[in-house]
C-alpha cells in the first residue's frame, strides 16, 4: 500500500490553495512529487518550496555545478524521482554524460573542470562524512567562492529533505533515466 496521500486539487484549503499557485506560477510550472506531498503541511510546503527556488534557480552556483550536486544527493539517497527528473537536466546544461553514469553507480569522477571537481567532491564528503575537510572546502572555497560554498551546502540540504519526502512517501520515479540500484554498503559508495 503506498504511502503517497492523495491531493484534491478542488479542495485545497485557503492556505493550500496559496502555496499550490505560488508553485504552479513560478519556474516549475507545476506541482508534481514531493511538493504534493508538503502541501499536506501548508506551512511547511510554504517555507520549503522558497527554499527550493532559491537552490534550484536563484543560487550563485551555476545550473552545471547546482544539478551535479543535486546528482549526488539523489544517488546518496537513492531517490529515483529526483534522478528521473534531474539527470536528463544536468546533461543537458554542460555536465558530462559519463560523469552521470558514474554517479549512477555511486562512482568516483575525475572531471577536467576544477569548479565540477571541487564541487562534486564536497557533496560527496558532505554526504558521506556529514562535514567536508579542509582540503575540499579550500578547494571549493578557491575554485567558487564562499557564498558559492554556503549555496553549495544549501542546495545538499534542500535536495535531501526533497530526496526524505520521495523515499517515506513512495514518491513513483516518473519518466526518465532509471536510477540504479545499489547497496551502498556492498558498493562502496563513491569509493568510500
Amino acid at each position: 500500500m503506498s504511502r503517497l496521500p492523495e491531493l484534491d486539487e478542488t479542495a485545497l484549503s485557503d492556505d493550500q490553495k496559496k502555496v499550490f499557485d505560488a508553485i504552479a506560477s513560478g519556474p516549475r510550472g507545476t506541482v508534481c512529487g514531493p511538493l504534493r506531498v508538503w502541501l499536506q503541511s501548508p506551512g511547511l510546503a510554504a517555507q520549503a518550496q522558497a527554499l527550493g527556488k532559491y537552490a534550484r534557480y536563484d543560487s550563485v552556483l551555476p545550473a552545471h555545478l547546482s544539478e551535479l550536486a543535486i546528482l549526488v544527493t539523489a544517488r546518496y539517497w537513492s531517490s529515483g524521482f529526483e534522478w528521473t527528473h534531474h539527470a536528463p537536466i544536468a546533461v543537458q546544461v554542460g555536465v558530462p554524460e559519463q560523469a552521470v553514469e558514474a554517479i549512477a553507480r555511486a562512482q568516483r569522477y575525475s572531471f577536467d573542470d576544477p569548479q565540477m571537481q571541487a564541487v562534486f567532491d564536497f557533496a560527496v564528503e558532505l554526504h558521506l562524512n556529514k562535514t567536508v575537510s579542509d582540503g575540499a572546502y579550500d578547494a571549493a572555497k578557491a575554485a567558487l567562492g564562499l557564498q558559492a560554498c554556503v549555496d553549495l551546502v544549501g542546495i545538499c540540504g534542500y535536495y535531501t529533505l526533497i530526496s526524505m519526502t520521495i523515499n517515506v512517501f513512495d514518491v513513483a520515479d516518473g519518466d526518465g533515466p532509471n536510477l540504479p540500484k545499489l547497496d551502498m554498503a556492498v558498493a562502496g559508495f563513491f569509493g568510500a
